[in-house]
C-alpha cells in the first residue's frame, strides 16, 4: 500500500471481493432492485420481539450468506468489521457475539459500509489478514425511534425527508484473485456548512461527498472519464442535485456517470419522499446491484462514496449543525483494466 496525494491509499496488492450479500426488508424488496437482493424478509420484525433484535438478525444473515457463497465458516474469517446507526452500535455488537469472529465495531453513520471496506482492504493488503468480512446494517423503525419520532406516533414527514433502509450488506474481502478488486480508497474529511435540518440530511452530506470525489481526482490524476460509474451512498434526490451543482462549479461534469444509491433503491411510487438513507442503503446496493454489474462486466471501474451525517439526538437538541463525512473506494472488474498512471 502507498499514499497518493493527501488522502488516498493505493493498494499494491489489491484485495478481492470474493463474495457479497444483501438482505433487505419488505419495502426494499418491492423496489426496482429487488432481483439483486439475496434475501427479502417477510416483515420488519423478522420473527423477533423488537426492531433492534430484527436488525441484528438481518446483519447476521447477511454475513452468513456471504460466507456460504464461498463455503467458508465464521471461524475461518480473520476479522469482522461492522457497524450500524444505533447507540453503541448494538446491532453489530450483538451480531458479532453470535458469529464469534474477531470484531472491530465501526461508526461512520451511513458511510460505515465503505469505511469497513477500506479498513478491511488495508488489513488484507498489508498482510495482517487473509480474510475480512465488512458489513453494515440499518432499520427504518430503529432509526426513526432513535433519531426522529417513534413510528407509532405517526408524525408527518416533510418531503425533504429520506426513508432509512431496512437491511444489511456484507462482503468477504480476501487476498488473491476470484472477484472484483478494491484498488484504491480516499478517506474523507468532516465537512460542515451549517445545515441543521435533520429532515434534509442529503444536503448536509453533499459537500463532503464532493470534497472526497474531487480530492480523489487531485490525488490520483483520475477524472470522470476514467470511471464507468461514480455513485454516492445516500444523498437522495436533494443531496444528489446539490452535489451535481457543486461538482459543476469546480469544472466537473458528472452527467449520466453519476448516480446515488438512495435514488436507485426505491421507486418514486413507494412514497419515500427524497429517497433512501441509512447504513444499509449503500451496503445493500453495493453488495447486491453494484457487485452484480461489475462481475458481469457492465462496469469495469467504479467509485463508491459512502456518505454519513454525523449527528446525534443530543447534538440536535443542543442546536448543533450536522457534520458530513464521505469515504470513497474504487472497485475494478477482475478482468478489467488497471490504471498505469504515476501516482
Amino acid at each position: 500500500m502507498k499514499r497518493a496525494g493527501k488522502q488516498t491509499l493505493i493498494f499494491q496488492n489489491p484485495p478481492a471481493i470474493l463474495s457479497s450479500s444483501a438482505v433487505v426488508g419488505p419495502k426494499e424488496g418491492e423496489g426496482p432492485l429487488k432481483k439483486t437482493f439475496d434475501l427479502v424478509m417477510k416483515d420488519t420484525l423478522c420473527g423477533e420481539k423488537s426492531w433492534e433484535k430484527a436488525e441484528c438478525k438481518i446483519l447476521q444473515e447477511a454475513v452468513k450468506i456471504a460466507l456460504n457463497k464461498v463455503d467458508l465458516k465464521p471461524e475461518q474469517v480473520d476479522f469482522l468489521l461492522a457497524g450500524d446507526l444505533l447507540n453503541q452500535t448494538i446491532s453489530a455488537n450483538y451480531a458479532a457475539r453470535q458469529l464469534a469472529i474477531p470484531f472491530l465495531g465501526l461508526y461512520g453513520a451511513c458511510s460505515t459500509m465503505i469505511e469497513s471496506m477500506i479498513l478491511g482492504s488495508v488489513l488484507v493488503d498489508g498482510g495482517y489478514a487473509d480474510t475480512v468480512v465488512a458489513a453494515a446494517s440499518s432499520h427504518h423503525d430503529t432509526a426513526e425511534r432513535q433519531y426522529r419520532f417513534p413510528s407509532e406516533l405517526g408524525v408527518q414527514r416533510p418531503l425533504t425527508a429520506q426513508w432509512t433502509v431496512t437491511g444489511a450488506g456484507a462482503c468477504l474481502i480476501a487476498k488473491g484473485s476470484g472477484g472484483p478488486r478494491i484498488t484504491s480508497a480516499t478517506i474523507g474529511k468532516v465537512i460542515d456548512l451549517g445545515i441543521k435540518d435533520q429532515n434534509d440530511m442529503g444536503s448536509a452530506m453533499a459537500p463532503a461527498a464532493v470534497d472526497t470525489i474531487t480530492q480523489h481526482f487531485q490525488d490520483t490524476g483520475h477524472s470522470m472519464d476514467d470511471f464507468d460509474l461514480i455513485i454516492t451512498g445516500d444523498l437522495a434526490s436533494l443531496g444528489k442535485a446539490l452535489a451535481q451543482q457543486l461538482l459543476e462549479r469546480q469544472g466537473y461534469l458528472p452527467g449520466d456517470k453519476y448516480s446515488d444509491c438512495g435514488i436507485l433503491i426505491f421507486d418514486p411510487t413507494q412514497d419515500t419522499h427524497a429517497g433512501g438513507s441509512g447504513c444499509a442503503c449503500s451496503a445493500v446496493v453495493t453488495c447486491g446491484y453494484l457487485m452484480q454489474n461489475i462481475r458481469s462486466g457492465r462496469y469495469k471501474r467504479m467509485m463508491v462514496i459512502g456518505t454519513g451525517a454525523l449527528l446525534s439526538p443530543v447534538s440536535l437538541l443542543q442546536g448543533e449543525s450536522i457534520p458530513g463525512i464521505a469515504h470513497g473506494i474504487v472497485i475494478e472488474n477482475e478482468n478489467g483494466y488497471r490504471d498505469q498512471k504515476e501516482m
